[in-house]
């Protein structure tokens, strides 16, 4: 039987997209039921709706707190008999209200080798400076489960890209994006299995 997977993002949803194509293939048994975004106007949603896969906004303004957004979100995830969440750049900690009734069944992805260059602030464009900052010849992309600390969930798969000398931020996250690609359909196939 096809796993039911929900999809969290919070912009452009290119990693939402290379799981989305892994299950219309076949390559994933699994099928994304929905997608939950807590920005408005991000391609991600765009992508979603393409593909006819239902989706809703939580923006944290419209509630009192993120345990009050996750309950909303909680009460929208029932229907559809999640059997697996992917964090796919989204940009919320998740509170302890989804990880208790999902625990064990969300991962997230990260673009950095854990347990470095992650934790509080570290995403998106922070991650990839950082990694140069800090002279590193090696970075990449972690995927693991998601507790109720930033980023400190069990690894489920780490692969590597080489820092180049003359990296900028941008070139080294669209290797890492690269990688991420590949790694993220692989990962969830194993997990549908």
């Amino acid at each position: 039987m096809k796993k039911n997977i929900a999809v969290f993002i919070s912009g452009g949803g290119t990693d939402m997209q290379s799981i989305i194509d892994a299950t219309e293939s076949g390559y994933i048994n699994g099928k994304v039921v929905c997608v939950v975004a807590n920005k408005e106007g991000i391609y991600g949603l765009e992508r979603a709706k393409k593909h006819g896969i239902d989706n809703a906004v939580f923006l944290a303004k419209n509630y009192n707190s993120t345990l009050d957004r996750d309950k909303a979100i909680l009460e929208y995830l029932k229907p559809y008999k999640i059997d697996l969440i992917v964090l796919a750049g989204y940009l919320s900690i998740v509170t302890p209200v989804l990880i208790d009734e999902y625990r064990n069944r969300i991962i997230n992805i990260h673009p950095a080798l854990i347990p470095n260059y992650c934790g509080m602030g570290m995403y998106g464009m922070n991650v990839h400076r950082a990694v140069i900052a800090g002279k590193e010849k090696f970075s990449g992309a972690t995927i693991h489960y998601v507790d109720e600390g930033a980023d400190t969930g069990k690894i489920i798969a780490q692969e590597k890209v080489e820092v180049k000398e003359d990296d900028t931020p941008e070139t080294l996250q669209a290797r890492v994006l690269e990688l991420e690609h590949i790694l993220l359909p692989k990962v969830v196939k194993q997990l549908c299995e």
